[in-house]
């Protein structure tokens, strides 16, 4: 059986790392509720999706605006 080597939640240090952002930001991100976290036991993990749309999210308000002039 393969196993899907993805996985489906990550620590607040590697969401950083896939986004290339630092932990400082990737927490205030998370607390500020743009992007989704879950708690499993006391931990604090980000569903990996949750990255892929706020990266879609952050293509779409960059599309919105107008362009530079």
């Amino acid at each position: 059986m393969p196993t899907d080597a993805t996985p489906l939640v990550l620590t607040i240090e590697q969401a950083a790392q896939r986004l290339g952002i630092g932990r400082t930001l990737m927490y205030a991100l998370v607390t500020s509720g743009e992007v989704e976290s879950v708690t499993i036991g006391r931990l604090r993990r980000i569903p990996a999706d949750c990255i892929t749309e706020y990266v879609n999210r952050l293509r779409q308000q960059n599309a919105t605006l107008p362009a530079a002039a």
